[in-house]
């Protein structure tokens, strides 16, 4: 089957292009939310919940939200190096444990590129030890050096099987030893069951003058590395990072190349820009050369300085050490990052020293974990990471563009309640149950009861899981049993030092003890957990309102409106703290950011008209704004009557302190005889459905007293 994306000439091999690496739809399925378990924990001690968004349609990145300008086609062969050879900077001994400065000049005079290491006598060659013409394996005919890796030279090729069609040589091994030959070729075979469209393929193992290759399909595009470098020279010289969300964008594309390989029990170990291709529209891992077996661990660690884990030295290879690598070839690509091999080797620059952090705090503190400096701190699985990652990028999309992206989180629920009252923590989004916990399904069948009652059927469980303590956390909170709810997060956290959703709930244990402060310190270490999250910033938005920091509070409100209006509570929070600061005219542009689909937007339209009212009397034109909102109210609603008597009292105090006016409010004209009758009958009618007795009277005395005087 052809390909049918255009200006592609590739065929569909198991369901991908083998050119383009997209599926044969013009317009792939939008990005989606999954949860499961981590497949491979080596080198950690904790379960995580492994999640991720996968998929984007074609012709954007990063589940859909980046355009990505597709690169021009180009000529295979403009790869070629013309004069391929290594900087003396960059040489070094490949000696077991040397690593020593080899092939450099003295006294004016350049460096060897061929000769004997002086510490440990290894042999080295910095020369390309394939020429063009060479007939490699009896059918791969060199065209010429491409680049250098960490093994050695790269080398385009042709097939002389298959058409002419262009694929790449990788060199296995050093070495003039056959049977190390043989072993290596042996022992890298299972690279050709690497099948994931995200991953360059692996077509073939061939020998030639006493040396291993690796044969793989051509990918044509650009490294991230040569992006940065184009970028750099067309900048006079001067790093010129990727823009924040195109960088993002690449590794949420990425990190499912990770997840499969994790999933498989193998680890990349030295991803950086170098190693990721941008071809067409989409991305590819594109060299499988130092793919570690977590069940051989005396294979050889190949990585880079600068990307590379602090404990390879002392651990070997991890998830935790691979997914360093992300954090890190992160950080290069959106930064300037001076001396990531040097000063800020195991570190990152703070926001006071990278203006990008100070702009975008959720990317400073992903990166923070990504490349924590103990493993267990890092995220636990390219899942994990990759879903936090999507949520960070949201954020920058939204900063960027003011296009809001809202998604589904795997993590939390939507809002509970939203309104211009006082904040509460029962308003804010509940925790999902990790749907592999072993009382998951039990946990589904408990019916909507009482908290007390709850609690009753929670000691009854068959098995007292994570889970089952965290739901009786909750219903501990919703009765009150505050001591009690204390002692079950502290069972949890000492249970799990890393179990983030511990503190959660003593955050918002916190915020039912009206001490926001403490509430704070908790809802941070959650936000520093899952950086990509909105509910942490929510929350902490309504414990610095409670605070009462509202200018605080108004910065982690933007954030969450700006990323999901669904999540309206932060509308709310932004037009209660700008009422308390004054500003009338912010808070009704935030309370207009509650969408017209949201069960909230007749509360913000409620909320609208009473602060266009909330000056005695208001000005002429607010009373009118307001009339027009109350009168898309439909007929019967309470807060309609209720509002209706509201904007008919204001208008009639606007006509008896300016004069009768044209204009037309609640089908009543702006005329003090008018108002008088339209708000009689408005509080007759309110009389009416009045419960209250005591209610109903006063309503008719008003009635009676507004009604305009007559003759008789």
């Amino acid at each position: 089957m052809n390909c049918r994306q255009p200006d592609c000439g590739g065929t569909i091999e198991d369901g991908y292009c083998n050119e383009c690496g997209l599926a044969p739809e013009s317009d792939l399925s939008p990005a989606r939310s999954v949860r499961g378990t981590v497949s491979l924990t080596a080198g950690t001690s904790r379960r995580r919940i492994a999640t991720g968004v996968v998929t984007s349609r074609r012709g954007r990145l990063g589940a859909g939200l980046v355009e990505i300008p597709r690169l021009a086609d180009h000529d295979p062969e403009a790869e070629i190096l013309v004069d391929p050879h290594i900087e003396e900077g960059k040489r070094f001994c490949r000696g077991p444990s040397c690593g020593a400065p080899v092939g450099r000049g003295r006294d004016g005079a350049p460096g060897r590129s061929e000769g004997f290491c002086p510490r440990c006598g290894q042999p080295f060659s910095f020369r390309p030890s394939l020429a063009k013409g060479d007939l490699v394996g009896g059918q791969y005919e060199v065209a010429g050096s491409i680049a250098h890796g960490g093994l050695g030279w790269i080398y385009l090729a042709r097939d002389k099987h298959v058409h002419d069609k262009w694929v790449v040589l990788k060199g296995l091994l050093n070495g003039s030893d056959p049977d190390a030959v043989a072993a290596a070729l042996a022992e890298r075979r299972f690279l050709a069951e690497v099948d994931d469209h995200r991953i360059v393929r692996i077509i073939n193992f061939v020998e030639h003058d006493s040396q291993g290759y690796i044969v793989m399909e051509h990918v044509p595009g650009t490294s991230l590395r040569k992006l940065l470098d184009d970028r750099r020279a067309a900048n006079g010289d001067v790093p010129d990072p990727l823009p924040a969300a195109h960088a993002i964008a690449y590794l949420v594309e990425i990190l499912p190349a990770f997840s499969y390989l994790h999933g498989r029990g193998l680890l990349f170990c030295d991803f950086k820009p170098d190693n990721m291709m941008q071809t067409g529209e989409s991305v590819k891992l594109i060299d499988l050369g130092g793919v570690y077996r977590v069940d051989d661990p005396t294979s050889a660690i190949y990585g880079t300085r600068g990307y590379q884990a602090p404990e390879i030295a002392d651990t070997g290879p991890t998830v935790a050490s691979d997914l360093y690598t992300v954090g890190r070839t992160l950080a290069v690509l959106c930064t300037a990052f001076p001396g990531y091999q040097e000063r800020f080797e195991f570190s990152i620059p703070r926001p006071e020293e990278e203006p990008l952090f100070g702009t975008y705090d959720s990317l400073y503190r992903f990166l923070l974990r990504a490349t924590a400096p103990d493993p267990d701190d890092r995220f636990q699985s390219a899942d994990e990471m990759q879903e936090q990652l999507f949520g960070v990028l949201r954020e920058i999309v939204a900063v960027e563009t003011g296009a809001a992206s809202p998604a589904l989180s795997s993590l939390f629920t939507g809002e509970l309640s939203a309104d211009l009252d006082r904040p509460d923590w029962q308003g804010l989004p509940s925790l999902l149950v990790d749907t592999t916990d072993a009382a998951a399904g039990w946990l589904a069948s408990i019916p909507a009861v009482s908290p007390e009652e709850a609690l009753t059927l929670l000691d009854a469980a068959p098995e007292v899981t994570v889970e089952v303590r965290l739901r009786s956390l909750r219903e501990l909170l919703l009765a009150a049993r505050f001591d009690d709810a204390r002692a079950v997060a502290d069972l949890i956290a000492a249970d799990d030092p890393w179990e983030w959703r511990a503190h959660w709930y003593r955050g918002l244990l916190a915020l039912a003890l009206d001490t926001p402060d403490d509430a704070v310190v908790d809802l941070h270490a959650v936000y520093l957990a899952v950086p990509g999250e909105l509910a942490p910033k929510l929350a902490l938005a309504t414990a610095h309102q409670l605070a009462g920091r509202d200018a605080v509070a108004m910065a982690w409100y933007e954030v969450v409106a700006m990323t999901d209006p669904s999540m309206t509570r932060a509308a709310f929070g932004l037009a209660s703290c700008a009422l308390s600061a004054g500003d009338r005219r912010r808070a009704l542009g935030a309370l207009d950011r509650v969408p017209a689909s949201s069960r909230s937007f007749t509360a913000a339209q409620a909320a609208k008209a009473e602060i266009l009212l909330g000056e005695s009397p208001p000005d002429r034109e607010d009373v009118v704004a307001a009339a027009l909102i109350v009168d898309r109210f439909p007929p019967g609603d309470p807060a309609r009557r209720r509002l209706s008597i509201l904007t008919l009292e204001h208008a009639l105090a606007v006509v008896q302190r300016d004069g009768d006016g044209p204009g037309v409010v609640l089908g009543c004209e702006l005329t003090e005889n008018s108002l008088r009758i339209g708000l009689e009958a408005t509080y007759r009618d309110a009389a009416r459905h009045a419960l209250d007795p005591d209610a109903r009277i006063e309503l008719v005395d008003r009635a009676n007293q507004v009604r305009p005087r007559t003759i008789w």
